[in-house]
Parts: structure tokens; sequence; C-alpha cells
């Protein structure tokens, strides 16, 4: 089974050549993330730190998504941590779950830009796309 260029292994994801990509649980980020973080983080002269990604209760639809700057190393024996295209992430257990697959992208566009996650576990996100149902 394939998915988004990857074929699936015993829960792992492994790129065409088969050279280990990310696990189960991984968050995504794409390049145009990537480069808007790091760029982030060297105007605010926070070279080692990382970006967590966490849901909380809230929102239209019931849970809302939260990324802030995390100068940490963030608990080792709880949080789950992903380098992604040379971005630190950090997750917390509890939002690992609701997490799992998603994406984080940067859109820049007429009305602005901003962080958007792509959700494959969102059952209906409301309109302004920063609230979802599971």
């Amino acid at each position: 089974m394939t998915r988004r260029g990857f074929r699936q292994s015993r829960g792992l994801y492994h790129t065409v050549s088969g050279a280990s990509r990310y696990n189960y649980y991984m968050i995504n980020v794409t390049e145009a993330a990537a480069e808007k973080i790091t760029e982030l983080l060297t105007e605010e002269h926070r070279d080692g730190a990382g970006l967590r990604v966490f849901v909380q209760g809230g929102g239209c639809s019931g849970f809302q998504y939260g990324l802030m700057i995390d100068d940490g190393e963030g608990n080792p024996e709880t949080d789950k941590t992903f380098e992604v295209n040379g971005v630190r992430l950090l997750v917390d257990p509890i939002s690992l779950p609701y997490l799992q697959g998603a994406e984080v992208d940067f859109v820049d566009n007429n009305m602005g830009g901003g962080f958007t996650i792509k959700n494959p576990n969102a059952k209906s996100t409301c309109g302004c796309g920063s609230s979802f149902s599971a």
C-alpha cells in the first residue's frame, strides 16, 4: 500500500528508495513550512529551538491546533520528537494520536500568510481551518 509516494511496511513508512522517512506517528513538515520556521527561529535568535505541535480542546469543532516555539528538549519520557526537513518537532502523548500523519504547511497568498495543518484524522473542520472534530 502506498501513501504519498511511500510504501508501508509494518507500520513504518519508507521512501520508494528504501531510506527510512518517518514512522507511524510522524508529522510531516513541508519545505515551505520548514523554511519559514527556520527563518522565524533565526530572526528571534533561537537557533536551537524546536516547534511544539499540539491539540487542545476548544474551537468551533471541538479541538484546535496549537503551534509554539519550544526552547527546551521537552520531556524525554513522554514527548515524541521528530526531525523533519531540518525542523525539530515536539509532540505530547495526548496530542500524538490526533496528529498522526498530519502535515504542517505554510501558505502565503493575497489574504496573508500563515501555517496550516492538514490532518487525515479530522472527521470535520470548521471554516477557519484551525479547529476540527475527531
